[in-house]
């Protein structure tokens, strides 16, 4: 038998007993409560359920929601993603801060950043007001501003590794052959970082979808307006 094989061999070999009780431990963390909801959840009364107006509101409001960020996302994250993965520049690590903050920030304080910044007496929102009579908090522009930054940085995340892990001779390859710079990008960038953009786009949508915290700070929880799922699940629940 080889090293190569034998090496193999051992790291394939039975995990150590300590190791194996922690990760049954991790894994029940996940999984109990997910156990529990779905032992929990009225099956019978779901149909009933999704029927209702309300819930039915809530579901397409959290579709076009989720739909909207993902692409304002994309649109926005992606150049953000390649300035911070392929460009040098004063005050990088300060951008970068600033877009893992939504990530830290509990939910409810970035809606009330959210609401300091572009509320009617806001420091955007007061002159955007005063110039245009647009109000952005508790509207559906409200919710899509909210659930967009909490999610994007998901993405920006994600796509600024997967730039940061290609390797730029490929690249560097097909300019070499007379592609332009926009060619580059869509023929061979984004083919390679597709599974991570993917990624990206799937966390970003899922974070989108499911936002709480800002959005009720933010937009508010008006009935067929701004309540989302998650919102007219928990007033489902603050009810029972």
């Amino acid at each position: 038998m080889t090293g190569p094989t034998r090496r193999s061999s051992r790291t394939m070999g039975r995990p150590p007993v300590l190791l194996v009780i922690l990760a049954v431990i991790g894994i029940g963390w996940f999984a109990i409560p997910l156990v529990g909801i779905v032992a929990r959840t009225p099956w019978g009364d779901l149909p009933s359920l999704l029927s209702d107006q309300v819930a039915r509101d809530a579901l397409r409001l959290s579709l076009i929601v989720s739909v909207i960020t993902t692409v304002i996302a994309t649109i926005l994250g992606i150049p953000v993603a390649w300035i911070l993965a392929r460009t040098e520049f004063p005050g990088r690590s300060i951008v970068r801060g600033l877009v893992l903050l939504p990530l830290v920030l509990p939910p409810v304080v970035g809606g009330a950043a959210l609401l300091f910044a572009l509320g009617r007496q806001g420091l955007v929102g007061a002159p955007l007001y005063q110039a245009t009579g647009i109000v952005l908090p508790f509207s559906l522009w409200g919710v899509v501003i909210a659930t967009t930054f909490v999610a994007m940085p998901f993405l920006i995340i994600t796509v600024e590794g997967a730039l940061r892990n290609l390797d730029p001779r490929y690249e560097g390859a097909a300019a070499t052959l007379g592609a332009s710079r926009w060619r580059v990008l869509f023929k061979v960038t984004i083919p390679m970082i597709a599974p991570s953009l993917a990624a990206g786009l799937a966390l970003t949508w899922a974070r989108a979808l499911g936002e709480f915290g800002a959005t009720i700070t933010f937009a508010g929880n008006l009935q067929g307006r701004t309540q989302t799922l998650p919102l007219a699940v928990f007033i489902a629940l603050e009810s029972d």
